[in-house]
């Protein structure tokens, strides 16, 4: 087999492997899911053993793909004021409730980053975005690995959040 030959041989093996690795699922057994979220103006979450450090926020109700109660503990908060109107937020957070007909709870890690009109007076938040990926989790989710993401919808004041969950 000539040099030419043989490097065309293995340049179309390599690629064949990557077309394979391409095909197969992203994340076999990742279950992708969305919903929405607003904070608990109806006593729904009870806090039942959740630990008190994760009370800086009200509660927020989960409704769609995870079901139950949303916890925040911040453990870092940076607002750069004017005139930027950037506040970052670092922390924790915990979920109590059911996913995928599982029933336990999870903890994240998370970042917050927002914009806000930098009239100090307004107080209006612009945009705001966090991210949360899954630190452990307890119960039926124990074993659980994945990422939450939440967008702020500052036009009512709830969330929409999406995530993979590998449970």
């Amino acid at each position: 087999m000539s040099s030419n030959m043989r490097k065309a041989a293995v340049l179309a093996v390599l690629i064949l492997g990557l077309v394979g690795v391409g095909a197969s699922p992203a994340g076999a057994g990742t279950t992708q899911f969305s919903g929405t979220a607003a904070f608990d103006t109806g006593g729904v979450c009870n806090g039942v053993g959740v630990p008190s450090n994760f009370f800086d926020y009200p509660p927020i109700v989960m409704s769609g793909g995870l079901q139950g109660c949303w916890y925040t503990d911040v453990l870092t908060a940076k607002d750069n004021g004017v005139p930027s109107g950037v506040y970052l937020e670092t922390g924790q957070e915990m979920f109590v409730g059911t996913f995928d007909g599982k029933t336990g709870s999870f903890t994240t890690t998370y970042r917050f980053e927002s914009k806000w009109d930098p009239d100090v007076s307004s107080l209006v938040e612009v945009k705001g975005r966090c991210q949360h990926p899954i630190v452990a989790g307890a119960g039926g989710l124990a074993g659980i690995t994945g990422r939450v993401d939440f967008r702020d919808v500052v036009a009512n004041g709830t969330y929409v959040y999406r995530g993979h969950i590998n449970v």
